[in-house]
């Protein structure tokens, strides 16, 4: 799942060197590669990887035609609300990005749980919510632009790392939980 989070990278480190453009196209290149290699695999495309690549594309063209002058925290406002909004999609249209990762992961006979899919449901929700607190963030310091960059810095690497450790403890927990359910039985 952390490959998923590839497209950001690229274009968090590309926006800083070059420009919003093209950091926006950088991840456009990186989500096209992310689906090619899906689909040459065999496997169909995830919702994180078609969600990014429309973001970063639309984005991309939008800041070639329109050629905005965004602020460093307005082109992050508008890169994590577009994150936040894959997300938040993703679970209305009831694949909650995490689901198609997790899959990857677990024999077929776990993938027919109830409590697979109840268990993805919570963990796309944990990282909306990170994604949320970091358009949180945007917002404020798009508002205030004379806060420190900390203030931006610190909330966001908390929220990814939390979302990053539940994303890892939260399975483990439910497992724990069947077992001892199981085992009082």
């Amino acid at each position: 799942m952390l490959l998923a989070f590839a497209p950001f990278i690229a274009f968090a480190a590309i926006d800083r060197l070059v420009g919003p453009m093209e950091g926006m196209l950088a991840g456009f290149a990186v989500s096209a590669a992310l689906l090619i290699r899906d689909w040459s695999r065999g496997s169909g495309p995830k919702v994180l990887e078609i969600g990014t690549a429309a973001l970063f594309g639309a984005l991309g063209c939008y800041a070639w035609l329109a050629d905005p002058a965004w602020s460093l925290w307005g082109v992050r406002l508008v890169v994590d609300s577009g994150l936040l909004l894959i997300v938040l999609v993703s679970i209305v249209i009831r694949q909650p990005f995490t689901l198609q990762y997790a899959r990857e992961r677990v024999p077929a006979d776990v993938q027919a749980s109830a409590e697979f899919v109840r268990t993805n449901y919570v963990i796309t929700a944990v990282w909306a919510l990170a994604f949320a607190v970091m358009v949180a963030i945007d917002l404020v310091l798009t508002w205030m632009p004379d806060l420190p960059a900390r203030f931006g810095i610190i909330p966001t690497v908390l929220a990814l790392v939390g979302a990053f450790k539940f994303t890892a403890w939260y399975p483990e927990r439910r497992r724990a939980v069947a077992r001892s359910a199981t085992s009082l039985r």
